[in-house]
């Protein structure tokens, strides 16, 4: 069994449509767009991307809509991904992401596809095949129409009992649901985290306070990630925290995607050899890998010698629970 085999899992993809705008977001009037993209995506679509440019053997799936499925496939060729999407009928949704001159990214987010039954069980039967020769699963991204939150717990209780690691990162009530059925890693960034448990977060300690709430969940690894302040790691009992130097922001879609991707990669190599990648080390590649992310438009890992000498700039800091 290759030790870099992974899977994605995406079940709601999306086109993203992300236009870039001249000035601010007038709400209610015309905004105008200096450059625009149009891209496949969709969280588990993003990890993808990033694993592959690591040098990842990546399997995707997921449901895809097969009336626009041209550019998903082209991108799967040229990340050479092994294709085991679902195609359900209609066409898979377009997001709009509108970022303004300061870098503030505004998300409208439309529902999805339509998954009927036949589509449920031919991914069912798809997870089974890949969970024969398969240790690590990322699902990340929200749901389409016609799959429940209890419906994705299930899955991933399902992929926890056949000894699998699931890497869980969702939202709302998906991420709820999904806390209950022992994903091995998930990775809320601060608002997720406040929204999980009802209050308010303001500090570094608010959120570990809250992130130390979920442990009794059975989640081996819980990641807060929170932009600029960096990213905190519990494990075992004991935070590990990193903080990357100020970047200068351009856009941060998908760095959040990326940090997931970062931090997968560096289990994969562990588990190679733990020697080379303590811990420490696999926590400061991925939010290494992540700050450069906002650096840049688009999804991607282009120059790995500028990850790994950021890598050497940012310190991590361990201490126990608070």
């Amino acid at each position: 069994m290759s030790a870099k085999k992974v899977v994605t899992i995406t079940l709601n993809p999306a086109l993203d449509l992300t236009g870039h705008l001249a000035d601010n977001l007038n709400v209610g009037s015309v905004s105008l767009v200096s450059s625009s993209t149009l891209h496949p995506a969709g969280k588990g679509v993003n990890v993808a991307k990033v694993l592959s440019d690591l040098g990842a053997d990546v399997t995707v799936t997921g449901f895809l809509g097969a009336n626009n499925q041209e550019a998903f496939c082209q991108l799967f060729k040229e990340i050479n991904a092994s294709d085991r999407f679902i195609r359900v009928s209609g066409a898979t949704r377009i997001n709009v992401k509108l970022v303004d001159k300061a870098s503030e990214v505004s998300d409208i987010n439309f529902p999805g596809v339509e998954v009927d039954q036949t589509a449920i069980e031919a991914f069912e039967a798809t997870l089974d095949e890949l969970a024969q020769d398969h240790d690590y699963f990322v699902m990340a991204g929200s749901l389409p129409r016609g799959i429940s939150p209890e419906l994705c717990t299930k899955w991933i209780e399902s992929l926890h009992q056949k000894g699998k690691k699931v890497i869980f990162d969702s939202s709302r009530q998906a991420l709820k649901a999904g806390l209950n059925s022992h994903p091995w890693l998930i990775k809320p960034n601060d608002e997720e985290l406040s929204e999980l448990i009802g209050k308010e977060l303001h500090s570094i300690e608010d959120c570990q306070q809250a992130a130390q709430t979920l442990e009794s969940k059975g989640i081996d690894n819980i990641v807060v990630s929170m932009g600029s302040k960096g990213v905190m790691w519990l494990n075992q009992g004991q935070w590990l925290q990193a903080k990357p130097p100020k970047m200068e922001v351009v856009s941060t879609v998908g760095a959040g995607d990326t940090l997931v991707a970062g931090l997968t990669w560096g289990h994969l190599n562990q588990d190679l050899d733990k020697d080379n990648w303590p811990q420490e080390k696999v926590l400061s590649f991925a939010t290494a890998l992540s700050a450069l992310a906002v650096t840049q438009i688009g999804v991607g890992v282009t120059d790995i010698t500028s990850v790994n000498n950021l890598q050497q700039k940012i310190r991590t800091e361990a201490n126990s629970r608070i």
